[in-house]
Order: structure tokens, then sequence, then C-alpha cells
């Protein structure tokens, strides 16, 4: 409402301006004059679309400041005039146009410091701070909460205690690193801070696994983390460099492109290859008893329990007998596969060498329980041996393909397939969607990595 406003009144005083100048009568009504104010009905929410856009509209403090409001104003003014002279429009003062960003971003920018001192100070003054407990060792946890309290630009901090292996002269020790989960319950705080020196990797990603669980939010004093630093977001005036670690779950547009995608996308595969789809049924009814489609419980986003659907591949009783065949597994960690499995059809050998059998997971993918792109879901079975640490995949929906399969997935440790799904969280785009359905054809054709 604010940026509206300063918007009119820069317009009106560039207006008041342009008047001055030409020795002409000042009037209060220049905005309605020469169709100024329909030019204003225009402007106003392209201007808050572009603000938004850039960032203006953010949590106070990661707001941008003057510089961002000049440079989106400028964007505005381009946007205007080019539908101006599309629309055939004949300016009458082209020196108007620039006058009026200058202008408006100094009124703007003067309602917006007003706005953030004046809620601030009222922030204060009714004693809201932000609750926040640390997370680290010893010294490192001393030097993080004299810097916190030092300076901060925002609202201030409460801190609540620490969590450490070992007490921490003053500090409130509030239990063991391993009992975050507890604590975090029990006192609800609005933050943790994260003194990294020291902790390991996966420790790293166990804290924040139980703090974004439970929606509070994780802010990093880091030395490296290479792993999650991608998606760190550096919040200034803190007193110590800090970075927020951000659920790596789509969230606004991002989720929105990507459900339209996977259902434009899923409508098309599924109406174009329903001829190959009976077939297949006919090839699998007629092989081998059982029901043609195979519902595999796997767990997906949230770490919930679903029927992931596939062509049955193996005979009907192939589950009862794998207690027996755990001995003769090949894959590493939290995975269960045998090249020659002898449960498997014939039929099954070679849509499994196509990944064909895969194709009835559409079916998941337009209800939601699935992507056509993400972290592969994992049987039950699979998901019991996780770590903690390796449970943040399960922040987004489950993927018919992803970086495991067009990277040699046979031919990786667990390790690894798990950070290239937090590679693919991290950075992911629709573009990213599209480069990696592209290279899954050729992968499947190949059989690279696959068994």
């Amino acid at each position: 409402m604010l940026d509206v406003v300063g918007l009119a009144l820069g317009i009106y005083l560039a207006l008041v301006l342009r008047q001055v100048i030409r020795g002409e009568e000042v009037l209060f009504g220049l905005l309605w004059r020469d169709g100024v104010s329909q030019w204003l009905e225009w402007a106003a929410p392209i201007t808050v679309l572009v603000f938004a856009q850039a960032g203006l509209y953010r949590e106070r403090e990661r707001r941008p400041g003057s510089g961002r409001i000049l440079a989106s104003l400028i964007v505005v003014a381009l946007i205007v005039l080019a539908f101006g002279l599309g629309t055939g429009y004949e300016f009458t003062t082209t020196g108007l146009i620039p006058t009026s960003v200058v202008v408006a971003a100094v009124t703007i920018g003067l309602l917006r410091a007003a706005y953030e001192s004046a809620s601030l100070e009222l922030l204060r003054a009714l004693g809201v701070r932000r609750r926040v407990v640390l997370v680290g060792e010893g010294e490192n946890l001393l030097r993080l909460r004299r810097a916190l309290a030092g300076s901060r630009s925002g609202i201030g901090y409460e801190f609540l205690g620490a969590l450490a292996d070992e007490p921490v002269p003053g500090l409130t020790l509030l239990g063991r690193r391993d009992e975050l989960a507890e604590v975090l319950d029990r006192v609800r705080p609005d933050e943790v801070v994260l003194a990294e020196g020291g902790l390991r990797e996966r420790d790293v990603l166990e804290v924040v696994k139980h703090a974004h669980a439970r929606g509070v939010k994780v802010q990093l004093a880091p030395e490296t983390t290479e792993l999650l630093v991608q998606r760190g977001e550096y919040v200034p005036g803190q007193g110590a460099p800090l970075f927020e670690l951000r659920p790596p779950v789509l969230t606004g547009w991002d989720w929105a492109i990507k459900r339209a995608f996977d259902i434009v996308v899923s409508l098309l595969v599924g109406v174009l290859f329903l001829p190959l789809w009976l077939l297949i049924a006919l090839a699998v009814k007629l092989e081998s008893r059982g029901p043609v489609l195979y519902v595999d419980r796997r767990i997906g986003v949230g770490e919930r329990e679903f029927g992931m659907l596939k062509f049955r591949t193996m005979v009907a009783d192939a589950a009862a007998r794998q207690v027996e065949l755990e001995a003769l597994n090949e894959a590493e960690g939290a995975l269960f596969k045998i090249r020659d499995d002898p449960r498997v059809t014939r039929v099954g050998k070679v849509l499994r060498r196509l990944s064909l059998d895969e194709i009835p997971q559409i079916v998941n993918v337009l209800r939601g329980e699935m992507s056509l792109v993400g972290p592969r879901p994992l049987p039950l079975r699979d998901y019991r041996l996780l770590e903690d640490w390796h449970k943040a995949r399960y922040a987004v929906l489950p993927g018919m393909t992803g970086l495991w399969q067009i990277s040699g997935r046979s031919g990786l440790g667990f390790d690894d397939l798990v950070r290239l799904d937090f590679t693919y969280i991290e950075n992911w785009s629709v573009w990213l969607d599209i480069t990696i359905i592209a290279r899954t054809i050729p992968a499947v054709l190949t059989g690279r990595g696959a068994y």
C-alpha cells in the first residue's frame, strides 16, 4: 500500500516540478489531467509485481535497499513506455517518465524507511523477541553468543540455551545434540543457530532435518558446509555472518510450475502411449498368473507411505521370497538389488531393461503422490535401513526418474546417491527437469547403471 502511495506521490511531484519549470499554475488535480490517472492505474499493479520479483516484499532483514527500488522503477517505466508505444499512445512530455522514476524512488524509499523504523520500534516496545537455541561445541558457542548479542539490526534474540555434548560455561545447557528433537518439542524456539565448527556433515544435516520438520528456522554460522551452502542465504545485520538454511521444499510459484508441468506431460504420455500400455498388460497376463499391476509400498514426501504402481515383472510370490535372497544382495547400503534375480519373469526382464514397468507411475503423478522428476522412492525394507541424515530427501515428492537414473546408479555408493538427491533439490528448475527427462531416454536405452 505504501509503495502505491509513494508511486502516486512521486508522479504527482514530478508533474508539479514540470508545471513549475513551465511557469504554469500548480493544481491539486494534476494526476487526473491528460490521462495521467489511467497510466497510474496501469503502473501501480506493474510496480507491485516488479517489486515482488525483485524481493522487495521479503522478510525485513533480507529486503533490498533503495538501489533495488530505483532499478525496479526503471523496469516499470520501460514496461509502461513499451506498452504505450505499442498501443500508439503519444507521450507529450518524454522527460516526465525519468523524472517520475527518480522522484518516486525517493518518495517510496522515504515511506519504506518510515515504516521500517516505526514498526521496529513498535515491536521492541511490545517486547517481541526471537527465541533461539544455539547448537555446537564449547568455545564456538560462546563466540557466537557474544557476536549475536552485540549487534542486530532487526528484532533482538532471546537465548533459551544451548545444545552441546559438554557443558558450556555461561550458557544454559538444554541437552546433548542428539536430544535436539526432544528439546525443540519442549522449548519451541523460533530459530536454531548452528555453530558449524567441530560438527560433522551428518550432524549438520540431522539438526536441519529435525528443525525443519517442526517449522523452526535454521541459521548457520559457517566454516565450510559444501553440501548445504548452496541452499543457504546470507542474512545481514546479525553481528555474526549467518546463513539461513532454507527447507528444501518447493513452494509458491516453483510448486505451481512443477505441478503443472507434471500434470500436462503425464496426460500427454498417458494418452499417446495407451496402446503400448495395453500390449504390455496383455504380455504380463499371458506369461504368468497374477495381477497385471503390482502395488509396491514406498515412502514418499514427508516420510508417508503410498502405493507405487508398476507393471508386474516378477512371479506372484516375489515379496515372500525376498528374505531367502538377502544374502545375494549386490547393492551397497539401504538398497536391495540382484543382477540375475530368479523371481523376474521373461517379460519382466524386457520391461525392466527398458524401464517400461515404471509407466503406470503416471497415475501416481496425477494423484499428487509422485513427480516426473525427483528423488527415487525407496521400498519399506530399504527405508528402515536409512540413517537420519539420508531422510532429508523426503522433503519433496519422489520422482519417476531423477539424477540416480542418469548417473550410473549401480556404480555409485548409497551416500553418493543421496547427495545426488540433495543436489537436485537445491538446484531445481523446470529446465533441470526437462534435461533429466531428456537424458533418461538414452540412459534407459543403453541400460546404463540399471539392473
